[in-house]
């Protein structure tokens, strides 16, 4: 049977284009992958075409737009994931301007749609006592806990992404004077990000008990699961989840839900308010634009202002207005001003 230029330019897409030209990542791909899974789908249901004989040419905008209503509607997908889908195919779409261009105004409609408003989302972070809270509860009697303290205070120290912490191997992380760990993020760029004398510790002693500082070792993965396989992201997801629920018995304002990259927004938010310049910030969290870092700035000043407001209500108005006329040094400042 003949392939359609549909099923080829799709191939291409996912198997070359992005992988050796956009560097991105396994996961990224798969993401994209499913998309074409769901737009294929929708396409048999909903516009009676085979996947083995759609072509290009069916594809317009209308066909687009239709399929994002049918994401919303039928399959109750937020406005954040129809963005997402929505990003899959607007990517699709620059690559095949370039492939077919007889058909370039076509391929530009599709790139004109635009996504859904959403809400940008509360980022919340734990506390540098949430933090210690939580890095106290793994139990370091057992082989299993020595692991995971050292997983945690990893992930929460580096600043890593999830995926980021999976992947390490042995020979990438230094423990010697300046310890640090070498990490692969988005579009396999590569970082280097200063670690504690504590989380080396922690980390150097899991590694020796795990014999992964022996000559041959370093392309073992850092951390594995109870069958010596790689870990998973949701295996690290359960063990923050579990002792996130402890941490919670003795901290009922942790009502909240706290993902791996809730603790790489709190090593973010507490270099932020230690003064770091965004510039450093950027580079620990291995963002490609320093614009992407402002987020912290914006939300850290809010935060400030919200504590401010909150202390300030505390006091009547004629208590404050007593202790601003008493204070004399803080009027000559003000005066100064």
């Amino acid at each position: 049977m003949k392939t359609t230029d549909f099923a080829q330019h799709v191939t291409t897409f996912l198997s070359q284009y992005l992988p050796a030209q956009r560097h991105a990542s396994p996961n990224t791909v798969k993401a994209y992958r499913d998309v074409f899974v769901l737009f294929l789908r929708y396409c048999r249901e909903k516009q009676g075409w085979g996947p083995e004989k759609l072509q290009l040419k069916q594809i317009d905008e209308h066909v687009v737009l239709d399929f994002l209503d049918f994401l919303e509607k039928e399959r109750k997908s937020s406005p954040a994931t129809c963005n997402q889908r929505l990003t899959a195919l607007r990517s699709f779409f620059r690559f095949v301007q370039a492939e077919v261009p007889e058909r370039l105004t076509q391929w530009q409609r599709v790139l004109a749609i635009r996504g859904y408003p959403t809400r940008q989302p509360q980022r919340r972070y734990l506390t540098p006592d949430l933090v210690a809270a939580l890095l106290s509860q793994p139990s370091q009697d057992k082989s299993e806990g020595r692991r995971d303290v050292a997983l945690l205070a990893l992930l929460y120290d580096s600043g890593a992404r999830v995926q980021e912490l999976v992947d390490l191997r042995a020979e990438e992380v230094r423990i010697e004077t300046p310890p640090h760990v070498r990490l692969t993020g988005k579009r396999r760029k590569q970082r280097i990000v200063p670690l504690m004398s504590g989380t080396a510790e922690l980390v150097k002693q899991y590694m020796e008990e795990h014999r992964l500082l022996a000559p041959g070792q370093g392309a073992r993965p850092l951390f594995t699961n109870r069958m010596g396989v790689r870990m998973s992201r949701s295996g690290v997801r359960y063990i923050l989840e579990k002792y996130v629920k402890k941490v919670r018995t003795h901290h009922p304002e942790l009502d909240y839900t706290v993902s791996p990259h809730a603790l790489r927004h709190s090593k973010a938010m507490h270099l932020l308010e230690a003064n770091t310049p965004l510039v450093i910030l950027r580079d620990i969290l291995g963002h490609a634009d320093v614009n992407t870092t402002e987020i912290y700035a914006r939300a850290s000043i809010k935060i400030k202002r919200e504590a401010l407001e909150k202390v300030d209500n505390l006091s009547p108005e004629s208590t404050r207005h007593a202790v601003w006329q008493s204070d004399k040094g803080l009027l000559h400042w003000l005066q100064s001003l």
